[in-house]
């Protein structure tokens, strides 16, 4: 297909991923969704494939037909334009060198002239404000935080784990409550709700037989995310060692956010903080109001709020932005995705 598309807008996580196919004057012309986006795991050519479904499926609702073997191509292989310009925020591109390597494997795709990859936080955030100033902290599986201005500055943290300095996110929260919950029960640590909670959530009687069902496989790793909500509760009834934990996650959210706004020269600014991910978009009372108490605190002026946007809508608004589309296109596409 030729060229007749303003903005093709592809928001990745680690879970799905959404594609729009964007007209100039905003309309939605095709949606596509596909798989999780995992370079780390299935190798970028892999993972640019699971692109290249959803993108597939955008261009056939457009009615405009995908090329022959698909829009994609095969890995490494070239297509036909599918608009004039490419809006890709993607989990897992992390550091600048990763979204250079992953911005060249979509440009060989031939999707669009010119390619733009950013991390997913970006989508995030554009799809929260009205314009692309504020600081946007998720907080889902892991943590992170983007920082953005008008004039194109930006504000970023690697968020790679623990070695680049990050804690929490419900991935490490899982992983507290099941390390104060094993040291209450065999007398390291002080006594917590949490070493009745967890091995309750599994059907378990003692937390050495849930620590026994994760090492041996009986309970798969990846269970482990379900004793986030488990956490928020024993914290909500009151439990000492549950509530420090969910403060400590309060403090890591807004020192990732004024550390953010710190470096754009935002801290004296009345702007938006968004709150995104699955953690914080669950608006747990303690949370909540610890975040917000602590920004008063530090960033007076600072503007919180929730933010339930699809993350798609924040890559094709980041694509509008760029290909100098005007404030009406940008209010069509919003209203889209109301």
């Amino acid at each position: 297909m030729g060229v007749t598309a303003s903005v093709l807008a592809i928001d990745a996580g680690n879970s799905k991923t959404d594609v729009a196919v964007i007209a100039a004057d905003g309309t939605v012309l095709g949606r596509g969704r596909a798989g999780g986006f995992q370079p780390p795991v299935v190798g970028i050519d892999a993972a640019i494939d699971v692109l290249a479904t959803a993108v597939d499926a955008a261009v056939r609702e457009a009615g405009a037909g995908a090329a022959p073997g698909g829009v994609g191509g095969a890995a490494g292989s070239a297509a036909a334009p599918v608009a004039s310009f490419v809006s890709a925020c993607l989990a897992n591109a992390d550091l600048p060198v990763e979204e250079r390597e992953l911005a060249e494997a979509i440009e060989a795709r031939g999707w669009g002239p010119v390619v733009d990859v950013r991390n997913d936080t970006f989508a995030i955030l554009r799809a929260g404000v009205d314009e692309p100033l504020g600081v946007a902290v998720v907080c889902g599986a892991g943590i992170n935080c983007v920082g953005m201005t008008p004039d194109g500055r930006t504000a970023r943290f690697p968020a790679i784990g623990r070695i680049s300095g990050d804690w929490g996110g419900g991935g490490g929260l899982a992983e507290e409550a099941l390390w104060h919950a094993a040291r209450a029960e065999d007398g390291r640590g002080v006594p917590t709700e949490l070493e009745r909670a967890v091995p309750a959530h599994f059907g378990l009687p003692t937390m050495y037989a849930v620590i026994e069902a994760l090492h041996l496989g009986r309970i798969p790793g990846e269970r482990k995310h379900e004793l986030t909500p488990v956490l928020f509760a024993t914290a909500a009834a009151g439990d000492a060692v549950a509530r420090s934990v969910v403060e400590r996650q309060a403090e890591e959210v807004v020192a990732l956010a004024v550390v953010a706004l710190d470096r754009l020269g935002l801290l004296d600014a009345e702007v938006p903080v968004l709150l995104g991910g699955s953690v914080l978009a669950a608006r747990h009372r303690q949370l909540d109001d610890v975040v917000r108490r602590l920004l008063a605190e530090r960033a007076p002026k600072a503007v919180p709020r929730v933010v339930t946007a699809s993350p798609v809508l924040g890559a094709a608004l980041l694509g509008l932005d760029q290909v100098g589309a005007p404030a009406e296109s940008h209010a069509r596409l919003r209203a889209q995705y109301a």
